[in-house]
């Protein structure tokens, strides 16, 4: 790379979390940074999901090099050992942290391309000598270019969630009755959302965390005036086993544990009827305009109002076409890294932590980093981004034995034989490792009418 190539910004796509702990690393090694987040603040697509508590306490949500370049402007670091929701998270730590980073971040920056200047994908001569170009679109629709020695790519995966298909693809009628579904954990403080969910018959489709949010949340929904009636109606595509709610009292991110824990509460309440071994096939509405899920096996569930579906999330390569990715053929994450994140292997916290080595491309100096480094996998927590980007910001500086360094320990799940949970609100729907049960319908625990053990 020449002299004038290494004068340029590193691009760092995304100003969520591991995008701006991306800038601020690079800052403290005397790198530029250039931060281009799509939406108008920084946190986007935290702040889509602003009524969820994280399962990280506040010490665990704050980077280092990022806690460093805050201290000077009197920041107040929130105490460690408490859980902030979304909103908490961007208004008390993200926006702060791209206001200190000032013009170095920029909002309603799309990017809609990634390349080597004057090399598509398919040229070899001189590739590597070549700055990226990267193609911006802002809201207004003016397009520009920016140049780049290197681009960290932190866009997250939140804006392609996955559908309620078991194949992968949008099931049968699913974009028809788009208007009756939703791929979000609602916000019931909402007086619109509430309303559409109270009194109503709704199924939850995933076995992750935003699944046991969802079914803690309109169970407690349920338990209220407004709310009498509502029910849930749980998809798996597996049976129920002892790893299905999580590792509760064994994990050692306590909160995340407990996620699970009210779940089952839920369950055994008799606010949620649990349907395993079923794979959505196709979606239809009844003669009242209801929903009626239809399983690969032919079956047809008991029609409901509403779904929510929280099947996981999967990344957008569509911008990174013209660049030589080196990624996993099943989980789209970087092939390196791919065998340690592996849910059909992982879910007990046996992945390490990682860095440049793991996130390299045939590409030299392009990455992915955060959520999106994982692709499909769903066992992503924020710390594990910041320990991406301060290996990646170390290598970019020259100093590889930092790179390679490990400086974090990961908590383990408590659990094994199931999929992991996310820190931000994914659900990862089963991938493989076993089937259980065969297909039924079941109420588990419910309200008994006599004693028994």
């Amino acid at each position: 790379m020449s002299e004038t190539t290494t004068e340029l910004p590193v691009v760092v796509i995304g100003a969520g979390p591991a995008g701006l702990a991306a800038a601020a690393h690079l800052l403290d090694r005397g790198i530029t940074p250039l931060v281009l987040e799509a939406g108008p603040l920084a946190g986007a697509a935290v702040r889509e999901w602003t009524h969820v508590r994280l399962f990280s306490r506040w010490g665990e949500l704050v980077d280092p090099a990022a806690e460093k370049l805050l201290a000077p402007t009197g920041w107040v670091k929130p105490a460690e050992d408490t859980y902030p929701t979304g909103g908490d998270w961007a208004e008390r730590y993200l926006q702060p942290l791209a206001d200190v980073l000032g013009e170095r971040v920029r909002y309603r920056a799309r990017v809609t391309g990634v390349s080597r200047t004057g090399r598509d994908r398919i040229v070899d001569a001189d590739r590597d000598t070549q700055p990226f170009v990267v193609h911006i679109e802002h809201t207004n629709g003016r397009e520009e270019r920016a140049f780049a020695r290197a681009v960290i790519d932190a866009s997250g995966t939140w804006s392609t969630p996955s559908p309620a298909g078991a194949s992968g693809l949008a099931a049968l009628g699913e974009k028809a009755a788009a208007d009756r579904i939703a791929y979000r954990v609602p916000d019931l403080k909402d007086p619109a959302v509430r309303a559409r969910y109270a009194g109503k018959r709704t199924a939850v489709i995933g076995s992750g965390a935003s699944a046991f949010t969802a079914l803690a949340y309109l169970a407690d929904l349920a338990k209220t005036d407004d709310g009498a009636g509502t029910k849930a109606l749980w998809i798996l595509r597996r049976g129920i086993s002892g790893s299905t709610f999580g590792g509760g009292d064994a994990d050692q991110l306590p909160a995340r544990g407990a996620l699970g824990l009210a779940a089952k509460t839920a369950v055994d309440a008799g606010y949620a009827d649990a349907v395993t071994g079923f794979r959505t096939d196709a979606i239809e509405r009844d003669a009242d305009g209801r929903l009626v899920l239809v399983g690969e096996d032919g079956r047809r569930l008991d029609a409901v109002d509403e779904v929510i579906v929280l099947t996981g999330f999967r990344p957008d390569l569509t911008f990174l076409d013209e660049l030589r990715l080196g990624l996993d053929e099943r989980l789209q994450a970087p092939v390196a890294l791919a065998p340690l994140i592996d849910p059909n292997q992982h879910s007990c916290g046996t992945v390490y932590p990682h860095g440049v080595n793991e996130l390299s491309h045939p590409e030299k100096d392009v990455y992915l980093v955060g959520m999106k480094s994982y692709g499909r996998a769903p066992t992503f927590l924020a710390m594990t981004g910041y320990e991406q980007v301060r290996s990646i910001a170390a290598h970019l500086a020259g100093d590889q034995e930092a790179a390679e360094r490990v400086e974090l320990t990961l908590p383990e799940t408590g659990v094994c034989g199931g999929a992991g949970l996310f820190d931000e609100p994914a659900a990862a729907e089963e991938t493989g490792g076993g089937c259980c049960a065969a297909p039924a319908t079941l109420t588990i625990g419910a309200p008994a009418s006599s004693g028994g053990c």
